[in-house]
């Protein structure tokens, strides 16, 4: 067990083993670094991702347990399909991924909570997207962006960021849009959620211990991902 947080060089930043994380607050491993592309990935690689607030240094988290949605096992309710077989939306895929995170981060800073996604994160991620590392899924309606999603892709393992929704359900189709792509794969996939809430619990994601999550994400952070992330055609379901 780790007495104390570990310190980051901001230049060459090494993580720590994520079992080291603290039990309190539970999950956090270290503090400091940077937040480049290749410390990012270098992070995802390792189960571990950054998690702060304005005005706070860079903190860097492994949450134990770990919650997970294996893409196959995505529940879709019976209203949801409702939702979804009645909708005018389009789904479309990295057309807009500046907007999805600028709406995640807008709409969190109007909550109680606030919001992680800083302006410096931003810009991290727009970067990762650029290079070809994070992903958009995005839900339209009338030419308005009206929900979506954001995250990194790992091999066949895609952490999710952030989600946001204007309209009814529309989180939720991006989510359930988002498994439809993992599964395209045919092999096995994962879809990282980080810490566990109603929301996604509601959507099918599982708690697993950290260790286990580890192993998973080992056995497919190398593995080639030949998904449709140039989707783009009305909301529905396969």
């Amino acid at each position: 067990m780790q007495e104390k947080l570990t310190l980051l060089d901001h230049n060459n930043p090494l993580f720590p083993n994520p079992e080291k994380a603290l039990k309190e607050p539970a999950g956090l491993l270290a503090i400091g670094g940077n937040l480049t592309t290749a410390t990012l990935l270098s992070a995802y690689r390792q189960g571990i991702f950054p998690w702060y607030e304005h005005g706070q240094p860079i903190l860097w988290w492994s949450p134990d347990p770990r919650a997970v949605i294996y893409p196959e096992q995505i529940h879709i309710s019976r209203s949801l399909k409702k939702s979804i077989k009645r909708s005018d939306c389009q789904v479309r895929t990295n057309t807009a991924f500046s907007s999805v995170i600028e709406l995640c981060s807008a709409l969190r800073s109007n909550s109680l909570s606030g919001t992680w996604i800083t302006h410096e994160m931003k810009r991290a991620y727009i970067a990762l997207h650029r290079e070809g590392h994070a992903h958009s899924v995005e839900i339209w309606q009338d030419n308005t962006l009206v929900g979506g999603l954001y995250g990194v892709l790992i091999g066949r393992v895609f952490c999710g960021e952030s989600m946001f929704s204007l309209v009814k359900d529309t989180s939720k189709m991006a989510l359930v849009t988002l498994a439809e792509i993992m599964c395209q794969q045919g092999e096995p996939c994962l879809i990282d959620c980080q810490i566990s809430n109603d929301h996604l619990l509601s959507m099918g994601a599982t708690t697993i211990p950290r260790a286990a999550f580890l192993d998973q994400l080992q056995a497919l952070k190398d593995e080639p991902f030949d998904g449709n992330f140039g989707h783009n055609s009305p909301v529905g379901l396969n």
